[in-house]
């Protein structure tokens, strides 16, 4: 009899096994697409963003609205930061989406520190930076560029593209 019954259990589990199977593999595209949708969605924020930067650069009286520096920076170099946020984001973003790796981004963030806008623009954003969660991609990678910054200045060196050890994936 229990022979009977374990073998009535296989047969059983084994009926089984094509919905199982079937019902991972719609789980699986459920999550791919999910994940499309999120991707399709950041996408789609980061237009928006840009968008939003393009109309404040070239329109005064909308940066005025994005002033984050209590009126202590002139408008002219006020939309350059802007758009330095721009390009700070778009590398973010990025990142984010998985079009380059931390090592990729490292190399472009080394870049953009050459520019003396951005560096201006990196010192004057350090109290918002200040305010990101620990644990979040911005602030681990803010962090990484604010170590590169301090590596960059420290250095005596000309090659400024061989300075700061960029992270390993």
């Amino acid at each position: 009899m229990g022979a009977g019954l374990a073998a009535g259990a296989a047969v059983a589990l084994a009926a089984q096994r094509p919905v199982l199977h079937s019902l991972r593999t719609r789980i699986e595209r459920l999550e791919d697409s999910a994940q499309t949708q999120r991707q399709t969605n950041f996408a789609h924020q980061q237009r928006l963003h840009w968008e939003l930067l393009s109309k404040a650069m070239d329109d005064p009286d909308l940066a005025e609205v994005l002033d984050a520096y209590n009126g202590t920076v002139p408008p002219r170099k006020q939309r350059q930061f802007l758009f330095a946020n721009a390009l700070y984001t778009n590398a973010l973003c990025y990142y984010r989406m998985g079009n380059i790796t931390s090592e990729e981004f490292f190399g472009l963030a080394r870049s953009l520190l050459q520019i003396p806008v951005f560096r201006e623009y990196w010192y004057a954003t350090r109290p918002h930076r200040a305010t990101l969660v620990d644990a979040s991609d911005e602030a681990k990678l803010g962090r990484m560029v604010d170590d590169l910054l301090v590596q960059l200045e420290e250095t005596d060196i000309d090659d400024w593209w061989v300075v700061g050890d960029p992270p390993t994936e």
